[in-house]
């Protein structure tokens, strides 16, 4: 039976390869003042604003 390549290719330090993009995707949603400190009482309501400020970030870099 043949070996398969690992689905999860790693750098010469052991993080992922794509970790960068989320990394950035983090900063980027550091910019929007209501996520960095949360102020929704409700998770659902916190969950929202992050879904709207990913569609931003989405829409702004289209």
């Amino acid at each position: 039976m043949p070996l398969r390549k690992k689905k999860c290719q790693r750098t010469q330090d052991g993080r992922p390869l794509r970790r960068w993009k989320i990394e950035r995707l983090f900063a980027w949603l550091k910019n929007f003042r209501r996520l960095t400190s949360r102020w929704e009482r409700y998770a659902v309501n916190f969950l929202g604003m992050v879904q709207l400020g990913c569609g931003l970030i989405l829409l702004r870099h289209l």
